[in-house]
């Protein structure tokens, strides 16, 4: 039988209520460096959680103890409970099946199962996922590399020399090194691509054979999947992406990172840097939602769905956390013309939550887990359960675009209210090559009229020009219940790619 990790709980459990929810510090063993990076629950109702390190932990729930299941992984950044005793984990080399086959609660088999994509060694070139669907097809994603350090020697898959060869790419890391590397990053721009499939989604089936899915995405840190099947991954801020972004991702999607543009079957050679910004945005899909820079996340993380009542009135919305706000967010979904846009809005947030809120998970009672990173960025350590109360708060439950604007439905009713209770601003960003973007042609919405629903329940905002392209920026402050409550978040972001 394998040793369970005992240790002194000389820190008194943090378990506050706060803002309609209760948080629960779970205290990580202290030789772990307790930077998470994926985190699952087994049918049994426990948790496991991989860290930087390399380590597979598992949480007894009822015992509060953790035990060892796996350890040596490189970098791992995802996991999947396939059952009590196997998991599916991405690590920065591979997707990786690990197994207990005697029962002694320890991994005895550690398999490849899948391993051919490209690594150049660049330090960026980081590896997310997976997800499975209900066809048991497993996901992932791959980060594209940096200009903030060359590539090894050494490389795994085919290179690709556009703009600079691999001579070139690569510089020894001698005393001359900073001196080398000044002379000849910007030749391979900001955010690369040099071997297959980096900046790509890839579905890898039961039997481990892999399908190029989408390409154009920079930092797709964590993937999730709605109670539609739709697939969605996070993108943070960058070159080409004026603002973190949510892609819906579907199969033969561009969504705008033009870097992985030369691992395209139907690519014609050129070096993607010297295409033009309109030919790319001729190819691009619009990412189905906007985190603005500064107002609700800057490195959003993991999406999970809400597949449950036990965290509140929003079954089948999806939460997504952010690695520099003490915040976890919520995607309202809104199908429009057949292709997915929505909002985003602050669900829990502030203290107690910390930073680094980078993989989620609902136990079986419903509660959140949320495991924290840093990785040498902005984040934090250490895990956080997150229980309902079970009092529901007067929030925002849904929004959706009609004809004329928007129908904003909430968990209370609201008492008379007039448009100036409403303050609605409409923005975008541009697409470029240079990183990150202000916000462009800032301007107040013309709200015409609001109407409120028999039940105080929704509230039909009608909008003067209704504009393709926008984040519509809500601010509610002035906005109460009929018994008197102040709205839990009073800022929203809805992004308007079609019109009904």
């Amino acid at each position: 039988m394998h040793t369970k990790l005992t240790f002194l709980f000389s820190l008194i459990l943090i378990l506050t209520a706060y803002s309609g929810f209760k948080y629960e510090e779970i205290p990580v063993p202290q030789n772990v460096d307790s930077q998470v990076g994926g985190l699952a629950t087994l049918p049994n109702g426990n948790i496991v959680a991989c860290f930087h390190r390399g380590e597979v932990l598992i949480y007894d729930v009822k015992a509060k103890t953790w035990s060892r299941f796996a350890e040596g992984l490189h970098e791992p950044l995802g996991i999947v409970a396939l059952s009590n005793s196997a998991v599916m984990i991405m690590q920065r080399p591979e997707l990786t099946l690990i197994k207990d086959t005697d029962g002694d609660g320890e991994a005895d088999i550690y398999k490849t199962f899948y391993d051919d994509f490209g690594m150049t060694g660049n330090y960026h070139e980081f590896a997310f996922g997976p997800v499975q669907d209900k066809k048991g097809n497993f996901y992932i994603s791959l980060n594209v590399a940096s200009n903030g350090a060359s590539i090894r020697n050494e490389i795994r898959g085919e290179f690709d020399n556009s703009g600079i060869p691999r001579e070139q790419l690569y510089v020894p890391r001698d005393k001359d090194y900073d001196k080398k590397w000044k002379a000849t990053k910007n030749a391979a721009g900001r955010m690369y691509s040099r071997v297959p499939y980096r900046g790509w989604v890839l579905k890898i089936s039961p039997k481990g054979e892999m399908t190029p899915i989408s390409c154009g995405v920079r930092s797709p840190n964590g993937m999730g999947i709605d109670a539609d099947g739709d697939i969605f991954t996070p993108d943070n801020q960058g070159d080409w992406l004026g603002t973190s972004k949510l892609h819906h991702i579907k199969p033969g999607r561009f969504h705008g990172h033009p870097a992985s543009l030369p691992w395209r079957k139907d690519w014609d050679g050129r070096n993607p840097l010297n295409v033009a910004v309109k030919e790319l945005e001729k190819l691009r899909t619009k990412a189905a939602a906007l985190f603005p820079q500064g107002i609700l996340a800057n490195s959003p993380t993991q999406p999970l769905l809400i597949d449950h009542d036990k965290f509140g009135p929003y079954k089948n919305q999806m939460l997504i956390g952010d690695m520099n706000f003490r915040r976890v967010l919520r995607f309202m979904k809104d199908t429009v013309n057949g292709q997915v846009q929505g909002a985003l809005i602050p669900h829990i947030d502030g203290n107690p939550m910390k930073l680094g809120n980078n993989r989620l998970t609902f136990g079986n009672d419903g509660a959140l887990f949320v495991g924290r990173t840093k990785l040498s960025w902005a984040g934090d350590r250490g895990i956080m359960k997150v229980t309902w109360d079970g009092k529901i708060d007067f929030d925002i439950q849904n929004i959706k675009l009609t004809k004329t604007g928007f129908k904003v439905t909430f968990t209370k009713p609201l008492k008379k209210l007039t448009k100036d209770d409403f303050e609605l601003s409409s923005y975008h960003y541009t697409y470029h090559k240079n990183y990150g973007s202000p916000r462009v042609d800032e301007k107040k919405a013309d709200i015409k009229a609001v109407s409120l629903s028999a039940n105080g329940l929704s509230v039909l905002i009608h909008v003067k020009n209704l504009t393709k392209g926008k984040v519509y920026d809500f601010k509610l402050n002035g906005v109460t219940s009929k018994d008197g409550k102040s709205l839990k978040a009073t800022r929203m972001c809805y992004t308007l790619n079609e019109l009904r």
